[in-house]
Order: C-alpha cells, then structure tokens, then sequence
C-alpha cells in the first residue's frame, strides 16, 4: 500500500473586508505588473488589517502604510494598504503590532483613516503580495466580497 505524501498547504485569509480584485487592477504598475510579486488586492469597506495567517511581523515600515509577514511554513506576504500611501508619512496609520512579534491569524495588525486617506487623494487599494513565488504555487480563491480573517482569498502550496 502506498501512501502519497501530500504537500503542505498555507491557506491565507484575507487581511480586510471589502471586495477583492485581481491584481492586475491595482492602479500602480508596480503592483499591476506583478514587479514585486504575485497576489491579490482588496478594496476596503473597513480600515481594519488582520493577520492572513500565523506567523511572524518581518517588516513594519516607519509610515505604517504596509507589513510584512512570514507564516509559520515560511509564505513571505506583503500587505500594502492603498496606492502612494507612503507620501502620507505615517499620518492616519496605526501599528497593533511591531517587529518581530508573533501573530495569530485574524489579529489586528494595522487600523487606517479611510476618510483621511481618500481626502490625501490616495486609493485605498490595498495589495496583498507574495514576493517569493519561485517557491510556491499561488491558488486564488475567486470570490469576490471578503471578510478579514474569515475568507480564504488565497491557497500556498510548495513547488517542492
């Protein structure tokens, strides 16, 4: 009798509540075009970001405007709330979590201002981005309405 090792697979729930697009829409190229990676975008209805998964902060930038997260199978996501929003230094982001913390999936990580960051005149889009994808195979999960830490938007499995 055989038994065939299954590979391991990393569900990732959506970081926030709204509806999801592909990531071709983005309106940035760098995201649309897939330069930094591979994923998915979210059009917020709430400004509320959640852990997608369990894992580790690997990167809270200084302006609060995006995390990175490593899970605990070692998916490396980004997650970039709106388009330009570094302009914003920092202004209408706080941070529930820092560096080096550990995460639970659905733990706040980030709450933003929506009303203060459209009057910037800064789309809210936010991109979820898995740079490494050379390691892994992305499955989306294509429903459109999500709900932060309760959607699957997106399956990881090893291309080992």
């Amino acid at each position: 009798m055989f038994f065939w090792k299954r590979k391991k697979e990393t569900e990732i729930l959506s970081p926030l509540s709204g509806r999801k697009i592909p990531l071709e829409q983005v309106p940035d190229q760098v995201f649309s075009q897939k330069m930094m990676g591979d994923g998915f975008a979210v059009e917020p209805d709430a400004g509320l970001v959640y852990a997608p998964a369990d894992g580790e902060v690997i990167n809270l930038f200084p302006t609060k405007h995006a995390i990175g997260l490593k899970t605990a199978a070692g998916v490396e996501m980004l997650i970039h709330v709106g388009i330009d929003t570094v302009e914003l230094n920092g202004e209408g982001f706080v941070a529930h979590v820092s560096e080096g913390d550990k995460v639970k999936s659905g733990q706040m990580l980030l709450e933003f201002d929506m009303d203060y960051i459209k009057e910037k005149g800064k789309p809210l889009t936010t991109p979820v981005i898995f740079p490494q994808l050379a390691d892994w195979t992305i499955r989306d999960q294509a429903q459109e309405k999500v709900e932060a830490g309760k959607t699957v938007a997106a399956i990881l499995e090893p291309k080992k």
